[in-house]
């Protein structure tokens, strides 16, 4: 049996109402359709915790490679835009076994413990700046503070200069316009040109640990990913277009996704004020506050699998080369495994159940890291301000994405 045909229109994740407000829509999926096609696309949205959990434990039958996306089509309809079939696509949370384990003990050199502890101190003078500027203007428009502190971080882990910010910044923020699901031409050919811009310049600063005295010595756990993944070029762990794809893949991994993230702790708090009082008066609330804005407002709202053989998924057929989306979004409110699944709980027995950072085998290796940058972010604003305010939906915008849940304008009023 075919998994039932559910119109565009009819559900609405393509439409603009869908980028401010999509939790109306995984809703309806949740209860009438949990496995559902969308238009001819060969797309399915896979809608309840359940049956995402399903998927992750069979990558026999579903394949983690990016070979398309959902987009429009002239006419407005559902389809897929194929992707070509490059080493670069199938890096890190895009790669199947074994590939994945290989690029992410690479990445995860870069990531332990020691590295992120040692980062705090500059983040938090990096974010005492930023916000301590923004406070003295009198507040406005949060999001560029949202946007250029994770792409710090990010070429910093990287082993970037620290002066190319504003090229590092733009980068990060252009992760996920492929998946957005609203391609035109202009746009496309404009993200094709920065993404080789992006990529020669990450080439050049890998070529360069490469030819350094450190990639002959023995690896440090605060040395730059870049050296670490020149290392797995030279010993034929992975090649140099996937080590080049790696890097891509943290500005957008790393950077919107953190980005996204921390403007929606700043809007959640500015609506609430009741929620800032209870922060400001108990800090140690803040990491449970995250946890719950991760869990409803995830960064990403899906990803992609793609079906290897013929199979069946909740009592729906499958066929080779059809997409599946896990809406992690959807299963995050899923009221089968949540009380009250669409409130923001600071009580929550535990607080980390949820898909907000992926789940199984390709959850989110930089999780501990984005959890440190929301929570430094949100304790400087809980501690330097009387008061944040939210003007309305007027004075915020949503990025215009089917995949990213990211502010790109949101204007506070705020009293220190």
């Amino acid at each position: 049996m075919r998994a039932p045909l559910v119109r565009d229109p009819e559900v609405g994740l393509l439409g603009p109402a869908a980028m401010d407000d999509p939790f109306a829509a995984y809703a309806a999926l949740r209860r009438d359709h949990p496995v559902a096609r969308i238009g001819e696309s060969g797309v399915h949205t896979v809608a309840t915790w359940a049956l995402i959990e399903e998927v992750l434990g069979r990558e026999e039958d579903f394949s983690a490679n990016l070979t398309g996306v959902l987009m429009r089509d002239d006419e407005g309809h559902p389809s897929i835009f194929e992707l070509p079939d490059a080493g670069a696509n199938h890096v890190i949370a895009t790669a199947d076994e074994p590939d994945h384990a290989v690029h992410r003990a690479l990445v995860k050199a870069g990531l332990g413990p020691k590295r992120v502890a040692a980062l705090e101190a500059r983040l938090r003078a990096w974010t005492d700046q930023a916000v301590g500027e923004w406070i003295d203007g009198g507040g406005g428009d949060f999001v560029p503070i949202a946007e250029v502190i994770p792409a710090r971080v990010v070429a910093q882990l990287l082993g970037l200069p620290e002066d190319d910010v504003v090229r590092h910044r733009a980068w990060a923020m252009m992760g996920g316009d492929i998946l957005a699901g609203g391609l035109q031409h202009e746009r496309l050919v404009r993200l094709a040109t920065e993404t080789a811009q992006m990529a020669a310049y990450l080439g050049e600063h890998l070529d360069r640990y490469a030819a350094s005295p450190d990639a002959a010595q023995p690896p440090k756990p605060d040395e730059a990913m870049l050296l670490s993944l020149a290392r797995g070029v030279a010993d034929g762990r992975l090649d140099r277009v996937q080590a080049v794809g790696i890097a891509i893949v943290m500005f957008g991994a790393g950077g919107e996704s953190t980005a996204a993230l921390i403007g929606s702790c700043a809007r959640r708090l500015a609506e609430d004020e009741g929620l800032q009082e209870a922060l400001r008066a108990e800090p140690e609330l803040i990491p449970r506050f995250i946890e719950e804005v991760v869990r409803l407002e995830p960064p990403f709202k899906f990803h992609y699998r793609v079906v290897r053989r013929p199979c069946v998924l909740g009592g729906h057929d499958l066929e080779v080369g059809d997409r599946v989306m896990l809406l992690w979004a959807s299963a995050n409110r899923d009221p089968a495994v949540y009380d009250d699944p669409d409130a923001l709980r600071l009580d929550r027995k535990h607080p980390k159940h949820h898909m907000g950072f992926g789940r199984g085998n390709h959850f989110c290796i930089g999780a501990p890291l984005a959890r440190l940058e929301a929570r430094v972010v949100v304790e400087a604003l809980m501690a330097r301000t009387r008061s944040l305010r939210w003007g309305g939906a007027e004075t915020s915008q949503y990025a215009r994405s089917i995949f990213v849940r990211r502010l790109e304008r949101l204007e506070l009023g705020v009293t220190a």
